[in-house]
Order: structure tokens, then C-alpha cells, then sequence
């Protein structure tokens, strides 16, 4: 196990290494930092001044050590638009997204598993073709048409919900439906091959001749195996969630870091964006590496790989 580990774990950091310097490499040659500095109307010579202070006329790889040194030192740069350190702002937006991903992810669970375990002890059924149809439906549907439906029939028509901002949790029930909405179908349908495969396993008819039948079958037998590619796909949910909430902060007016990232990308605010970039990227990596490491705890076979 820990062989397994040190191997996915060398493989995480040099992914993270990459994705590090392709952020860095592509947002500094889009635009000129010291220009952004200066700002609109500053002369020439100022812009060339603030360019060799903070060492943007070296060599790209060494601006790009500079950069991965600082922030190994806790030092992430300070915006040009809030004035700001990016450490302190990312802190202050990332409650939101944290509590609104948990609560998406939360809220996929408790519909894509029940449904998808239903729909597999009924194949072919009309459960199961609901739920298949249920599925194709929440994948086709758009986040923002999904959001404005339920802004106009919870928030509105019937005002059950508040529709922006996040000073409560009740602010979060609908952005974490919208959002949660788009993991179902991805997790229903792997819940549904799972339990389909492991009902039809020896080990399962050998349960059942041994009297283990019902809940106690489902729970202690099936549902353990059934679940392990659904480990995965959760991993790579929770990243999407964590960095893709775009759209749902924005139509829902919550101030967290999808919607930062939005204002941080409109203002031209590049510090910000590349520490934004490599934070989803860290996200999406670190969650991916827990998923093996937790697959390869629930499935010995895997460690061999």
C-alpha cells in the first residue's frame, strides 16, 4: 500500500508541477503584469521601472522560480485590482464555495444512490427506465435555465427560498440543487452497473444460499463493491464543483470564488487568476489522489497496478 501510494503520490506532484507552470506561462504572455500595475495613461518609462522591480524583464523560467518559491513561502502575490494580498481574498471567498460544493455533492448522493441501486434491483422496470430517463434529463438540462426555473418557482411564484446571496443556509438549498443536479446522472448510472454486476456475482449467490437476504445483503455485501467506482467519479465531482461553480455563485449572487474568479478575470486582475487556476488544479488533484488511495484501500487488486 504505502509502494502504491509513494507511486501516485510522485505522479500528483508532477501533474501539479505542469499545471503550475502552464498557468504562470500562459496568463504572463497574454498580458504585461507591469502595465496592469501602472495602469491605463502610465508612461513608458514607469511601466519599465515597475517591470524591472519586480523582475518581469528576466527570463520566463525565472520569474517562474521566483513565483513557485514565494508561494512555497505562503506569499501569493497581491492583486491589482482589490489592492489586496490574493491570500487574504481566496480566504475570504472560499467558505462559500466549500460549504456550497459539500452541499451539491451532499444533495447528489441522497438521489443518485437510492435511485440508482432502486433502478438495479428493478432492471427494465418502469423505476428503471424513470430513473435512466431522469438522468439523460439532468444532463441535457443547462445550469443557468435550471437556476432561473427554480428562482422563478421557489424563490418567486412561491417564495419559499431566498434567491441570492449567502448569509444563510437556506441561501444555499437552491444553488446546491442546480449545482448537485448535474452530478446525478454520472453517479446514478454508475450505482446502477455496480449493484447490476455485483448482484450476479458467485460470491452473492453463496449469501443467499447461506439465508442473507434484504437490507442485510444489500448493505454488508453489496453495496461495499458496488460503490468503488462511484469513489472515483465523487473525487472528480467535488473538483467540479469546487471550481466550476461559475455560473450557480453568479446567478445566485454568492460571493465565492466562482464568482471572484469571474471578477478577477473580467478586471484583468492576474495574480489572482493564475493562484485561482492553480488552486482548482491542486483541488482536482488532490481529491483524484485520495479517490486511488481509498480504492486502492477498499480493493487490494489495485494496489498491484
Amino acid at each position: 500500500m504505502l509502494r502504491y501510494a509513494g507511486k501516485r503520490a510522485i505522479l500528483a506532484v508532477l501533474v501539479a508541477l505542469t499545471v503550475s507552470f502552464a498557468a504562470f506561462l500562459l496568463l504572463s504572455v497574454a498580458t504585461d503584469p507591469a502595465a496592469a500595475i501602472a495602469g491605463e495613461g502610465a508612461e513608458p518609462e514607469v511601466i519599465e521601472q515597475i517591470r524591472e522591480q519586480l523582475g518581469l524583464n528576466q527570463p520566463l523560467l525565472a520569474q517562474y522560480g521566483h513565483w513557485l518559491s514565494a508561494i512555497s513561502h505562503g506569499d501569493l502575490g497581491t492583486s491589482y485590482y482589490w489592492r489586496q494580498p490574493v491570500s487574504t481574498l481566496i480566504l475570504d471567498h472560499l467558505p462559500v464555495t466549500l460549504t456550497l460544493a459539500l452541499a451539491a455533492t451532499f444533495v447528489a448522493l441522497i438521489v443518485a444512490i437510492p435511485l440508482g441501486t432502486i433502478a438495479a434491483l428493478y432492471p427494465n422496470s418502469t423505476i428503471d427506465r424513470f430513473a435512466l430517463t431522469l438522468a439523460v434529463s439532468a444532463q441535457a438540462t443547462p445550469t443557468f435555465w435550471l437556476a432561473l426555473m427554480l428562482i422563478i418557482l421557489l424563490g418567486v411564484i412561491v417564495p419559499i427560498f431566498p434567491i441570492s446571496g449567502d448569509a444563510t443556509g437556506w441561501n444555499y438549498v437552491l444553488p446546491a440543487i442546480v449545482l448537485g443536479a448535474h452530478s446525478v446522472p454520472a453517479i446514478m448510472r454508475l450505482t446502477r452497473v455496480g449493484v447490476l454486476d455485483v448482484m450476479g456475482s458467485d460470491y452473492i449467490r453463496t449469501a443467499r444460499a447461506k439465508g442473507l437476504y434484504g437490507y442485510r445483503l444489500l448493505s454488508r455485501q453489496v453495496m461495499r463493491n458496488a460503490l468503488l467506482p462511484v469513489v472515483s467519479v465523487l473525487a472528480v465531482q467535488l473538483g467540479h464543483k469546487l471550481g466550476g461553480s461559475v455560473i450557480t455563485e453568479s446567478v445566485f449572487a454568492m460571493n465565492g470564488l466562482g464568482r471572484f474568479a469571474l471578477q478577477s478575470i473580467v478586471g484583468g486582475d492576474i495574480p489572482t487568476v493564475q493562484m485561482l487556476v492553480v488552486l482548482f488544479a491542486l483541488t482536482f488533484i488532490g481529491l483524484t489522489l485520495l479517490a486511488d488511495l481509498l480504492n486502492a484501500w477498499l480493493d487490494p487488486r489495485l494496489r498491484l497496478t
